[in-house]
């Protein structure tokens, strides 16, 4: 979504329900509207549902997902939070080079590598930025 979007994202899930349980937990972890996406994945593991359905719920009651876990959206001055001189270590370069589709990684996919290299999610978000590997699409469908 846009910023041009901003306040219409049920736009996105024509047809959709709000589920209200998943709504509920939503607004109890979200602040003036904004849901983290620290807290939607905690919602969803506490509810047991995907991230995407946590998604799909935020954008009907017209929350804004920020702060994305990889620094890649949501915060101040809408400016990334990846580090630019990161540098990239050899087998985070194999990893992000074996699991890279044509120039695209799914955000999944940076979870799993960050995991598996027991370093920061925020940390394979550079190495992707620099590498030119573009993170698509987003667990919660926020792009």
């Amino acid at each position: 979504m846009t910023h041009s979007d901003k306040g219409h994202y049920a736009n996105k899930h024509q047809g959709q329900e709000i589920d209200e349980k998943i709504s509920s937990l939503i607004k109890s972890k979200a602040q003036d509207n904004n849901l983290t996406c620290a807290a939607a994945h905690k919602a969803a593991r506490e509810l047991s549902v995907s991230p995407g359905d946590i998604g799909i719920q935020t954008d009907l009651i017209e929350f804004r997902i920020t702060m994305c876990q990889l620094g890649l959206f949501g915060y101040k001055g809408g400016i990334k939070q990846i580090d630019p001189d990161f540098n990239i270590p050899s087998d985070m370069e194999a990893a992000l080079d074996k699991a890279n589709d044509d120039g695209r990684l799914s955000c999944l996919d940076c979870w799993n590598i960050a995991k598996d290299l027991k370093t920061k999610k925020i940390d394979i978000a550079s190495a992707c930025e620099i590498k030119g590997i573009r993170i698509k699409p987003c667990q919660l469908g926020a792009f």
